[in-house]
């Protein structure tokens, strides 16, 4: 392991819990990334149910809505 991450680890043991984890977070990603795998975070997995949800609910743009956005930004 090297010398920096070594020491880093023995100072964030200091660190609060919620900063702790958002390390852990952290160095899960980097682990996904190497893997070709993503693990979703809590916070991504909240998104993906409320965009579920919206779209179990109808709430989405028509096939219209859609080009319409799609071509204002063709023109810019």
């Amino acid at each position: 392991m090297n010398v920096h991450l070594k020491q880093m680890l023995a100072r964030a043991e200091k660190w609060s819990d919620a900063d702790q984890e958002e390390l852990a977070q952290i160095a899960l990603e980097i682990e996904s990334r190497r893997r070709g795998v993503h693990h979703a975070t809590p916070d991504e997995l909240k998104a993906i149910d409320e965009a579920l949800a919206a779209v179990a609910n109808g709430d989405i743009a028509t096939d219209a809505e859609t080009e319409a956005v799609f071509a204002k930004f063709r023109r810019a």
